[in-house]
């Protein structure tokens, strides 16, 4: 299709384009097992309803409201540090989700492909680089800057118009955050049951036909 060339991609990471968020949810339960079976399954269920939002907000919200002792700055830093060392290499090594390679590798240079998680931007970035694929995105971007503000950070810069861009996304923060910012949704089916308006894939294979449907008409 040639219109597909017209379009802007933003991509989720995990579980999106690769298969880490099982990865995410066992650091997780590392960290938190310790304070009984009661907590830990709190925080896992806060944990899977928030995908892609910051760790770091996610620990210091379980520590608060389950735990009931809210984190110094100090601490909370080493409890990232710790989270990152339980998930950096594994992540590193996650395969990828189905479809997602080979849609960035056909579409490399062809057009704008972004790259924004939940994900400290620094480990972010060096796990795309370990994984050998920074060159399949114009711009990789993390927490602590939230999704809905990079995004219109991105629209701006590049001058895109948000009917022009397709969001891709396994969580109902990506469901939100392209809401919020104007740009289509696509989703990939994972832990989370995405709203009934949302179109829905089991994986990445269908990206194309998918957008395909979107813009059909919109030229």
């Amino acid at each position: 299709m040639d219109e597909i060339q017209n379009v802007n991609w933003f991509f989720d990471f995990d579980g999106v384009v690769v298969d880490s968020v099982g990865v995410k949810t066992e650091a997780f339960r590392i960290l938190f097992e310790p304070y009984g079976s009661e907590i830990l399954a709190q925080v896992l269920e806060h944990h899977r309803l928030n995908g892609g939002i910051s760790r770091i907000d996610k620990i210091q919200y379980s520590h608060t409201h389950f735990v009931g002792t809210p984190l110094t700055e100090i601490e909370l830093a080493n409890w990232g540090r710790k989270y990152s060392a339980l998930v950096v290499d594994r992540v590193i090594e996650a395969p990828w989700i189905r479809g997602a390679r080979e849609f960035l590798v056909e579409m490399q240079g062809r057009t704008r492909i972004f790259l924004i998680s939940g994900t400290p931007e620094d480990e972010l970035k060096q796990v795309v680089e370990a994984r050998g694929i920074t060159g399949y995105f114009d711009e990789i971007l993390g927490s602590p800057i939230r999704k809905p503000a990079h995004i219109r950070a991105l629209l701006s810069a590049y001058q895109l118009q948000p009917h022009s861009c397709v969001y891709v996304g396994d969580a109902l923060t990506d469901y939100y955050a392209a809401r919020e910012t104007g740009l289509h949704f696509l989703g990939i089916q994972g832990d989370i049951e995405l709203p009934e308006d949302a179109q829905v894939l089991p994986d990445c294979t269908g990206l194309k036909r998918e957008v395909d449907d979107i813009f059909s008409g919109m030229s």
